[in-house]
Parts: structure tokens; C-alpha cells; sequence
């Protein structure tokens, strides 16, 4: 995978994603967030992780009308269309799912100590989280 920085739309899995979103809106999210907490899975492969951060991105930028994060000039029209009140169901979920991320049990974390570049993903991330609540 490549990696251009931290941010959740910095890697070809965010990008890919944010045209994902803004094909299939709502159900892209959820899907992502739903992946990321699956019960069953032991380990969070490093692909489910970006696709949640990115997922998480675009959910806080919807509820909070703070577009500045998102990199995709279709990506932002829709987070403008999008219906507020039926994303708002979203927040626990993708609070609980940011922090699976951020977990021990996910590659992510692994591979941003072994970058050298951790601190800086683990505050986008935190950030992100920190926009859920």
C-alpha cells in the first residue's frame, strides 16, 4: 500500500474509498464501521483500519459541517447533500470503530511505530474520535 501521510485520504485505500462514498453514501459508512467491529475478526488487517479513519472522517465532517479534512472535491458535495439526522445514528458506532483502530489488536498502530511517523497518525486519528464524541 502506498502511504503519502497520515490522514485518512492519504493512502490509495482512503482515496479509493472517498469515491466509494460518494457513490453509495450512508451504506459505505456504515459497512466500513460494521467491518471494523466485527466480532469475529482477531486482528485488523491495516485495509479495514484506513477504510474506517476515512469512513470516521467523513461522518464527523457531515455532522459537524467541517470539511477541511476531506480531499475529494465529490466527497465534499456529497457530505453537503447528505441528511444529518440519519447519519447521526452512525456517531456511536464509528466512535467504537476509530477506536478499534487505534487498538493493540490492529495492524495500523504497528505500522505507523515502524514508519517513525506514529505520533502524527495517532493524532489525525485522535482527532477524529475526539469529533465523534
Amino acid at each position: 500500500m502506498n502511504l503519502w501521510g497520515p490522514g485518512p485520504f492519504d493512502n490509495e485505500v482512503g482515496a479509493a474509498f472517498a469515491q466509494e462514498v460518494a457513490q453509495d453514501g450512508a451504506f459505505a459508512l456504515a459497512e466500513a464501521f460494521d467491518v471494523a467491529l466485527d466480532p469475529d475478526t482477531g486482528f485488523l488487517a491495516a485495509e479495514e483500519g484506513w477504510r474506517t479513519l476515512a469512513a470516521a472522517e467523513v461522518l464527523a465532517a457531515a455532522l459537524t459541517g467541517d470539511t477541511a479534512h476531506l480531499t475529494d472535491a465529490g466527497l465534499r458535495a456529497w457530505v453537503a447533500g447528505a441528511d444529518r439526522a440519519e447519519l447521526e445514528d452512525l456517531r456511536g458506532v464509528a466512535h467504537a470503530a476509530v477506536s478499534r483502530v487505534l487498538a493493540p489488536d490492529s495492524e495500523l498502530p504497528d505500522l505507523w511505530a515502524d514508519a517513525g511517523d506514529e505520533a502524527a497518525w495517532r493524532a489525525g486519528a485522535e482527532r477524529v474520535r475526539g469529533a465523534l464524541e
